[in-house]
């Protein structure tokens, strides 16, 4: 939603289209009612409009992407597909990915289903005369923690090192990755929509600022008030303990990556990623604290690094 608000302060006629009552705080902009899986009926929400820039952040799998060129072909002058960076190929050759990074990923069904899409959207452009942009982001943040393992199950790992237990970093804490604030996100998107030489071109868009593993949660520590108390676990015990890890983990973040960002700031001067990662998590925190009931803790998850750590306590007698 981050982008939409920067949307609507950037004066852009918006409209946000749901299948319930999601965003609809959002003022500013018009609310359409449909669900995307059902598109008769979203049809009929959009009979009689056309856009300049369609944006679609929920189309994983090629037949939804057919859905969308079906519903959006001569409707739209711009189809944005929000991909992924994790398409970039893994093991990865050379640590520093560009665009231009051969696309194949054989430990992920997410991104594998991604590049799919991606295939389909080239395609309709060469073929079809679809207009696509291809938005590949990597690990961003904004209203949840960005951790290697558990950072889409709300406040748990926040919640363990708050307790002082052990939070688990994969390998030895030193490869290299990058974290993304929605907002420097944001700010590269909207530079590309309604760019008419961004058509038929993909984009990586991430922050400049690199950082190790250890660092992401030491910082994450120092936003909660606490030194996480951090167990190095090499991946591959991870994933023979909790499989469920394997494609987070070997299909992205096991690995080091480093995003050279020259494309997007060719195609949009003056785009810069400026939200520093303790600026950035700083305001995580502060909007989890806002309100107990955003504080969700996954008993799951719990549970699997529990089991993890366990196991790993287990192999040392």
């Amino acid at each position: 939603m981050t982008a939409s608000r920067q949307a609507i302060i950037k004066g852009i006629d918006l409209y946000l289209l749901n299948r319930g009552s999601r965003n609809q705080e959002l003022v500013g902009c018009h609310h359409l009612n449909g669900d995307i899986q059902q598109p008769e009926d979203v049809r009929a929400v959009l009979r009689g409009l056309e856009f300049d820039v369609v944006v679609d952040w929920i189309a994983y799998k090629p037949d939804e992407i057919e859905r969308d060129i079906a519903l959006f072909s001569g409707r739209a002058n711009q189809y944005i597909h929000i991909s992924s960076a994790s398409v970039y190929q893994k093991p990865p050759g050379h640590y520093l990915i560009t665009e231009s990074t051969p696309r194949n990923n054989p430990y992920s069904d997410y991104s594998q289903n991604k590049i799919a899409c991606e295939e389909r959207l080239l395609r309709a452009y060469h073929e079809e005369a679809f207009p696509i942009t291809i938005v590949r982001p990597s690990h961003t943040y904004d209203r949840h923690f960005p951790f290697a393992l558990g950072g889409s199950a709300g406040y748990t790992v926040a919640d363990r090192m708050k307790k002082a237990q052990p939070v688990i970093v994969h390998g030895d804490g030193s490869s290299l990755w990058v974290v993304t604030h929605a907002e420097d996100l944001g700010c590269g998107l909207l530079g590309l929509m309604g760019n008419e030489q961004a058509l038929g071109e993909a984009f990586h868009i991430t922050s400049d600022e690199v950082l190790t593993w250890d660092r992401i949660y030491q910082t994450i520590g120092e936003a909660l008030g606490v030194e996480p108390n951090i167990v190095h676990i090499a991946s591959d015990f991870i994933t023979d303990v909790e499989p469920s890890f394997a494609g987070s983990l070997f299909g992205d973040k096991t690995w080091s990556l480093v995003f050279d960002n020259s494309k997007i700031k060719e195609f949009v001067p003056g785009f810069k990623a400026i939200v520093p990662f303790s600026e950035g998590i700083r305001r995580t925190v502060e909007w989890f604290e806002a309100e107990e009931g955003r504080r969700n803790v996954d008993k799951g998850l719990n549970d699997a690094m529990n089991r993890i750590l366990a196991a790993y306590a287990g192999s040392d007698e």
